[in-house]
């Protein structure tokens, strides 16, 4: 059985970049960092994250730090990497850009150890169901009316069954009349959901909670900063709304928080941020003990087929943002994506759309 022998890091930037906003930030690209495992058999495995802008040599660092550590680990020993590696994280805590690194390597061991077996990770897991209901994301803060409709419209033509778009705009006035807009647009089968990156105080969010009723929104994504837990038991109780909350956890904790205060409807676990494919995992399963569904946060390429293997999924966010420099795009065909049925994750970035990371910056293509 082979091992790993030899990391490589890359960075890529999406064809699709452009500056967007929300509530709580102005993003001015899409960009990811992509590890690349490789065995001394020759084959390899990817994880990738996405970065946008943010503190690239940080991010550079971090993965650079714990690279050669994962040298000599049998692909299938993805848990123990994490469980080994942690005891030395350990110093400067657990949380951050050091489990953002631990879990992209995490995520290419799972990878690797797929292809090794010539299996998708959905069925060295197992599953209970073959597709998921995926709903398009997006409606930026930063578009215009016309940018707007033209997205959600967009998403119902192919075949998207729900739509997401951003609020915590600078009135609640606006807000409304941007949700109106799209319910004009999608007309009433689609759902709606609306998402203010945690850029509301307790107040507005149960004002536009309310006042947003009549248009069915279909949950409330992340409406207060995702400590004020206090604020999103209230605000459940009070408005009735279904609330979306957990992308930005690094543990459970929060998670126990909530369900202890009837605080949530739907787990938004980042398979990134929480630390890997296990912890993603295990979250599931806490959240499933609570009768609560799973919606994780972003990478659907990797959602996908790990929603496939919980009972209690409920669907994935969907941005094109990768689709363009990858090898297998997937296919969303009347609202649901199936995972790959190749080996592994099932896709692997385009070297053409790759620059190489090593210690101290970015090298050539």
């Amino acid at each position: 059985m082979s091992k790993i022998k030899h990391v490589n890091i890359y960075r890529a930037v999406s064809p699709l970049s452009r500056p967007l906003a929300d509530a709580t930030h102005s993003l001015t690209e899409i960009s990811f960092f992509i590890v690349e495992l490789e065995l001394d058999n020759g084959m390899t495995g990817e994880g990738y994250l996405l970065s946008f802008h943010y503190s690239p040599q940080a991010i550079i660092g971090a993965l650079n730090d714990i690279k050669d550590s994962v040298i000599g680990y049998y692909p299938w020993q993805a848990g123990k990497y994490i469980s080994d590696t942690e005891k030395e994280h350990e110093y400067f805590g657990h949380n951050g850009l050091q489990k953002w690194a631990l879990a992209t390597f995490n995520v290419a061991m799972w990878d690797a150890w797929g292809k090794m077996l010539h299996q998708p990770v959905h069925k060295l897991l197992g599953t209970y169901v073959d597709k998921v209901p995926v709903y398009g994301s997006g409606g930026w803060i930063s578009y215009s009316e016309q940018e707007l409709v033209e997205e959600v419209s967009d998403y119902k033509r192919r075949g998207f069954r729900a739509v997401k778009i951003k609020v915590g705009s600078p009135t609640i006035e606006e807000d409304i009349a941007r949700l109106t807009k799209v319910r004009e647009a999608v007309g009433p089968e689609l759902n709606i959901m609306m998402d203010a990156n945690q850029g509301m105080t307790l107040p507005s969010a149960i004002k536009l909670s309310e006042k947003s009723a009549a248009l069915g929104i279909h949950w409330f994504e992340e409406p207060l900063n995702h400590t004020h837990f206090d604020g999103y038991q209230l605000l459940r109780n009070k408005t009735g709304i279904a609330l979306a909350m957990g992308e930005r956890e690094y543990d459970l904790e929060p998670l126990k928080n909530l369900i202890s205060r009837n605080a949530l409807d739907l787990w938004q676990p980042d398979i990134i941020r929480i630390g890997g494919v296990e912890a993603w995992r295990t979250s599931a399963a806490l959240a499933q003990a609570h009768h609560i569904p799973v919606l994780p946060h972003y990478y659907k390429d990797y959602d996908v087929p790990l929603l496939c293997t919980i009972p209690n999924g409920y669907g994935a966010e969907s941005f094109d943002w990768i689709d363009n420099i990858i090898d297998n795009a997937m296919p969303i065909v009347d609202g649901y994506a199936r995972p790959r049925e190749t080996p592994g994750w099932g896709f692997s970035f385009l070297k053409s759309h790759l620059t190489e990371v090593r210690s101290g910056g970015e090298n050539e293509h």
